[in-house]
């Protein structure tokens, strides 16, 4: 065997009795570690070798801000919504320090547990990553209205530092909303350029949760692969248009500190340096837009299909010109355009994560149930993103064409360093 395992097991098993300089000494040697788990049975120690991981498809979970807002979106995602079911506070306290050192882990492609041979425990990694890279894996953490504040219960003592901003998202018109997609007091964002990966890391999460927490509901998304695209361009939504194209630079402190990191004097300070996330699940009729020509395709968002480029324009990052006439007189960029109304004035900015997804058929229809994760962050919801959704939900033509059938809003919380851990500022 590879790996030396130590069992410390209660009066009624057998002990092997280990002195702790010993211990230390193996542990001493380098690439290998000591984790500890334990079971009803008693506890169990185990030193394992990590799984080695390269630098480059590695991104580290601590740091000032977490990481999967403004890293380089992977190549999937699996995000989920659960709903705490603990009422202790101290619970919760805990299951937030026991994802930390899970995200850690997973992060740099190791397992959260030992990896025992013990065939009378359940191994505390699920196993399916074991042998992958990190493939660049990021997890992201938030919390919703409703773990403040529920059914006017205030649940764990957190109500006076709930964010003004914190509150669920208005009734936009033509919402179409489905509980089963909706809401979630806690949810986890992992992004990952490998699917496995990425479900795995969430699968592990929700499995540490058990008596704290349930999964209340999930959605995988996907989009095109650096592989495929080797020139890592926009990449195009299940409508053949690029989608992303306007967002702030994440390379810029300024930009991001204006659009999308909360800050001081913001609201509570335990936010600071996190971000509100905002999730719609909208379900595009891919078989009503296959059956539009592209002139009305092209209208409909008031972009050029090929090269992204707004009306009026050659390139896909040119200027948008809302102010553009045609030699008629008529606007260049149609009035009820996506573009021109998410546009607005210019002043309103969101950080766009989105990915698309497939759920197979829709029952109720027979047609596909697929269409778009929309992912956006922002310092200020209701500055940013719920001004644009009015705009866009009064009178987008693109409304002919999808219904939005999910919605969620989230307070992602700041990051932390090695020896913290994920939500220590709320609770502290």
């Amino acid at each position: 065997m590879s790996k030396k395992e130590y069992f410390i097991e209660e009066e009624s098993l057998s002990v092997k009795k280990v002195s702790r300089r010993d211990m230390l000494k193996t542990a001493g040697v380098g690439g290998v570690g000591i984790l500890i788990g334990a079971s009803g049975i008693g506890s169990m120690l185990s030193i394992t070798e990590g799984k080695a991981s390269s630098a480059k498809d590695v991104v580290s979970f601590y740091g000032k801000h977490q990481s999967g807002i403004t890293t380089k979106p992977q190549n999937h995602v699996y995000f989920a919504a659960l709903d705490v079911t603990t009422s202790s506070k101290d619970d919760l306290i805990s299951l937030f320090k026991e994802w930390t050192y899970a995200a850690a882990s997973m992060s740099e492609g190791k397992p959260i547990g030992e990896l025992t041979s013990n065939e009378f425990l359940p191994p505390k990694d699920t196993g399916e990553a074991e042998g992958l890279s990190a493939s660049n894996l990021t997890i992201t953490f938030g919390v919703g209205p409703s773990l403040f504040v529920k059914d006017n219960q205030d649940r764990f003592g957190l109500k006076l530092k709930q964010p003004k901003e914190l509150v669920d998202l208005p009734a936009f018109s033509l919402d179409a909303l489905e509980e089963e997609w909706t809401g979630g007091d806690l949810c986890i964002q992992a992004c990952a350029d490998d699917m496995q990966v990425a479900f795995h890391a969430v699968r592990n999460l929700i499995r540490i949760a058990r008596g704290k927490a349930v999964l209340r509901w999930a959605q995988p998304g996907f989009q095109r692969t650096k592989q495929a695209d080797a020139k890592e361009g926009t990449p195009r939504n299940l409508f053949g248009f690029k989608d992303g194209t306007v967002n702030p630079d994440v390379k810029s402190e300024k930009q991001m500190n204006e659009h999308v990191w909360v800050q001081p004097g913001d609201g509570p300070n335990w936010l600071q340096n996190g971000s509100y996330l905002v999730v719609r699940r909208i379900q595009m009729f891919i078989e009503v837009w296959d059956r539009t020509n592209l002139k009305e395709q092209e209208n409909t968002f008031g972009r050029y299909r090929d090269t992204g480029a707004p009306f009026g324009q050659k390139n896909e990052f040119d200027k948008l010109d809302i102010h553009h006439k045609q030699p008629n007189g008529e606007d260049t960029i149609p009035v009820d355009s996506h573009v021109r109304l998410s546009h607005g004035d210019g002043s309103q900015q969101i950080l766009r994560r989105g990915y698309s997804y497939s759920n197979g058929m829709d029952l109720k229809t027979g047609s596909f149930d697929a269409g778009l994760l929309f992912l956006s962050f922002q310092r200020s919801p209701s500055k940013q993103f719920i001004p644009i959704q009015k705009r866009l939900s009064s009178m987008d033509k693109l409304n002919e064409y999808i219904s939005h059938r999910g919605s969620a809003l989230f307070a992602c919380l700041p990051g932390t360093k090695n020896g913290g851990f994920i939500g220590e500022t709320l609770f502290t």
